[in-house]
């Protein structure tokens, strides 16, 4: 699920010459679907897991980036840069090169509204006196924060020979499916939804057990953090259920009952044949599932998991469980399985991908425009 490379097969398919500069984890998986891609050298930068303020060590790693980037976009001469919403870095090196750039959010917009509750918080908008005094007071405790970046941006910005204020991108592309999207009046001009960019980094065999029981899928969360495995916790809930089971993970478990496999497989393929996942939250598996029309059960960490968890819940194509036991999965994908309301659900999620626009168009109309 590599937004990059989706989006570059997108701009070759186009009949564009995309170029993707990385890091060098994904380098030669690009080289192998055609794109021309090389590592960036000066890209190895500190382990944040310890500072005392992140914020301020991600504006410092943007530094970095952009004095990195910028000779090569100078040396590329791109028409383009497409930049993701995180590498705020790449955006600076754009602007240092003189190059028009785009901002890709692989992801629902995350701007702050006046109309919605923080983000990350999994609440619906407030409605009523009181709701909208909760908003309110919400945004305000963020808003610090917010403020705090904008600060130490603009002495970054400063510090690399840019000016303070940052013109911005010339176009957004949001790369989820509008099911995921929570309406908002203030809705920015440059932001346009165009479905998700996913390109399947999983290219095994793996195959369900046979048999004609209902098949779950299980994609175990990167940031699961329990005593217990999700996958173990999982295939405990389905035990003596009457189904049948497939982990989606990087190699192979031992002494899985017969009614369960487990590997790397194509998760879009086995999503097909499954009635239901469960997962934990991430936006890419979850677009995955709904574009498939399967429903979901979703085990969520905090912040960006837990806020598309309680999105998919109240657009009706899920169930959340958290806290995580062995009985509330259980109950949890019973239920789902259940009731036919959740996969119609699913089904009308599926079916807004109908709505999005064409990434490759919505770049080179902004380009005309920007000229």
């Amino acid at each position: 699920m590599v937004p990059a490379i989706a989006l570059c097969l997108r701009f070759l398919a186009a009949g564009d010459t995309p170029v993707l500069l990385t890091g060098g984890r994904w380098v030669e998986a690009a080289r192998a679907e055609g794109i021309t891609a090389s590592r960036v050298a000066g890209l190895s930068l500190a382990d944040l897991g310890d500072v005392p303020d992140l914020g301020l060590a991600l504006h410092e790693q943007a530094g970095v980036l952009a004095t990195a980037l910028a000779p090569r976009f100078g040396a590329l001469r791109p028409d383009l840069v497409v930049c993701d919403v995180l590498a705020l870095g790449a955006g600076m090196a754009a602007e240092l090169a003189g190059v028009p750039w785009a901002q890709l959010s692989p992801h629902p917009l995350y701007e702050p509204s006046r109309w919605l509750p923080p983000m990350g918080s999994g609440l619906a908008p407030g409605t009523g006196v009181r709701g909208r005094l909760r908003d309110k007071v919400l945004r305000a405790l963020t808003a610090r924060s917010v403020r705090r970046g904008e600060r130490q941006r603009a002495e970054v910005r400063s510090r690399i020979g840019l000016g303070a204020g940052e013109p911005g991108p010339i176009v957004r592309l949001i790369a989820t499916l509008p099911a995921m999207e929570v309406p908002r009046p203030d809705w920015p001009a440059d932001a346009h939804v165009v479905g998700p960019l996913l390109w399947e980094a999983g290219r095994g065999t793996l195959s369900p057990p046979p048999g004609d029981e209902p098949l779950v899928m299980i994609a175990p969360s990167t940031a699961w953090t329990g005593a217990r495995s999700m996958a173990e916790m999982a295939v405990e809930a389905l035990r003596g259920r009457n189904l049948r089971a497939v982990v989606s993970t990087f190699a192979p478990a031992p002494d899985l009952p017969g009614w369960v496999r487990s590997g790397p497989g194509d998760q879009e393929r086995l999503l097909r044949q499954s009635s239901v996942l469960v997962c934990g939250g991430g936006h890419g598996m979850l677009v995955k599932a709904l574009r498939a029309a399967v429903p979901v059960v979703v085990v969520p960490g905090g912040g960006d998991q837990w806020e598309m968890a309680n999105r998919v819940a109240r657009q009706g194509s899920g169930v959340v469980v958290r806290p995580a036991s062995v009985e509330a999965l259980r109950d949890a994908v019973a239920r789902v399985l259940g009731d036919p309301a959740f996969a119609a659900a699913a089904q009308r999620a599926a079916a807004t991908v109908a709505d999005v626009r064409d990434p490759v168009e919505v770049c080179r109309t902004a380009l005309s425009l920007a000229r």
